[in-house]
């Protein structure tokens, strides 16, 4: 049973080991209160001078130097290596919503582990901050106000239905599944909603619309349940 260490009533960011950092910093400027680190994540966040309010992982990536400055009030170990430092953090912050930097545009490895946590702990929503672009899973139910032109992207994780209102293909009778139908390039009419029957989506939208997407996953009431234990 995993226990959550850090609590907020507001989102979270967190910083990971990845690349486009600093973008992604910058894109979630006001949204966030706290700033938790990912293992090497702090390394970079004081080198920005930003000292995060927590760092979490199995610590085999941290600097000696910053793991000394923040041991071990501000540093929680993690010792199994059965899941990545992205899993370690993600399962162990309660919050309404994690922005997630560091973890898109890096390696590739690092990044379908990321989309892979997403679908795996469908219960902590988080959206993915990357270079160009945004990614989240898909609530049960969600509104985006998008201009019209808008990019949208639609990735099925596993087989998942749809329904939409608002984009130029309507995706309303179409089986997704990985491996044999995607969405992406899509694009919106104006405001997009969107209804999908499993935690299985991931919406793909360029990094300007995050303030959208912030907005619909603090304010949908409905949730995915777990999809495995803590």
């Amino acid at each position: 049973m995993k226990t959550a260490i850090v609590h907020d009533q507001e989102p979270v960011l967190l910083v990971g080991g990845g690349k486009k950092r600093k973008a992604g910093l910058e894109a979630a400027r006001g949204f966030y209160r706290r700033v938790i680190a990912a293992d090497s994540g702090a390394d970079w966040l004081m080198a920005q001078g930003h000292e995060p309010d927590m760092v979490i992982g199995d610590l085999d990536s941290i600097s000696p130097e910053s793991l000394g400055r923040l041991w071990p009030d501000r540093a929680h170990r993690v010792a199994e290596q059965n899941s990545t430092d992205f899993v370690k953090c993600l399962t162990r912050i309660e919050a309404p919503l994690v922005l997630g930097v560091g973890f898109l545009g890096g390696r590739i490895d690092h990044e379908l582990a990321a989309f892979h946590a997403l679908a795996a702990y469908p219960e902590r929503r988080c959206i993915l901050i990357g270079g160009e672009d945004i990614a989240f899973l898909a609530p049960p139910v969600m509104r985006l106000e998008l201009l019209v032109g808008t990019r949208v992207s639609l990735f099925p994780l596993g087989p998942v239905r749809s329904q939409s209102e608002g984009l130029r293909w309507p995706v309303d009778e179409v089986s997704f599944d990985p491996l044999s139908r995607i969405g992406t390039s899509n694009e919106a009419l104006g405001p997009v909603d969107l209804s999908v029957n499993g935690p299985a989506m991931l919406v793909i939208l360029p990094r300007s619309e995050l303030t959208a997407a912030v907005a619909q996953l603090l304010q949908s009431a409905a949730v995915w349940p777990p999809q495995r234990a803590l």
